[in-house]
């Protein structure tokens, strides 16, 4: 009988190859050829799941995407909104070695945006889902402000909301630029910080 291949499977596994070579050797390395290669398929073999090599790194781009959008659909919410809120901003963020690898792969495929336009196309509409995940979040902290003092808090939620993304775009740069200064504690603490802005202790408290 024919093996019968699952083409979701191994269009991850060829996704994932090309996130290997991406850390070992650099995005220029990552040709269809190559992916192959490191995949242990051959070339007739990956051309049938991807035509050309935009249709490749996209593919592999928006895998990581998926990942973090899975775990963040995942989280499971406490109902106290400081700490959830916090959770689910790690999750963006190279807390660990697996997200770190996230990030410092991501950032590759952002920087091959400029001559790519399926990149720079999938670049745009992930930004806009992050954005509008941090409306949510702010928005919910404006809700909770406003319900504990019975009046306005006078946030500006879609000026937050890009404050908080520039935040975390400018976390993720520094953590894998720099290791060794911007650690997941540093990142904690910097994170924790900007939510003692938006979530006052004192209306906490009250």
């Amino acid at each position: 009988m024919p093996k019968i291949v699952d083409h979701d499977v191994r269009r991850k596994e060829l996704g994932e190859a090309a996130w290997r070579i991406i850390r070992r050797e650099g995005l220029d390395a990552v040709t269809v050829r190559n992916v192959a290669k490191e995949a242990g398929v051959s070339l007739g073999s990956l051309r049938h799941y991807f035509t050309s090599q935009s249709d490749l790194l996209a593919f592999s781009m928006r895998m990581i995407s998926d990942r973090v959008k899975e775990r963040i659909a995942n989280v499971k919410l406490s109902g106290d909104i400081r700490a959830d809120c916090e959770t689910l901003i790690e999750e963006l963020l190279p807390m660990d070695a697996d997200r770190r690898n996230e990030s410092e792969i991501w950032l590759a495929f952002t920087g091959r945006r400029l001559v790519d336009p399926k990149l720079a196309e999938l670049n745009a509409q992930v930004y806009d889902e992050l954005y509008s995940l941090f409306l949510k979040l702010v928005r919910a902290i404006v809700r909770y402000r406003e319900a504990v003092a019975g009046a306005p808090c006078g946030l500006d939620a879609e000026l937050e909301a890009r404050r908080l993304n520039a935040l975390v775009d400018g976390l993720v740069v520094h953590a894998v630029s720099r290791p060794d200064v911007m650690t997941p504690g540093m990142i904690r603490s910097i994170v924790r910080r900007h939510l003692d802005g938006l979530l006052p202790e004192a209306e906490e408290g009250e």
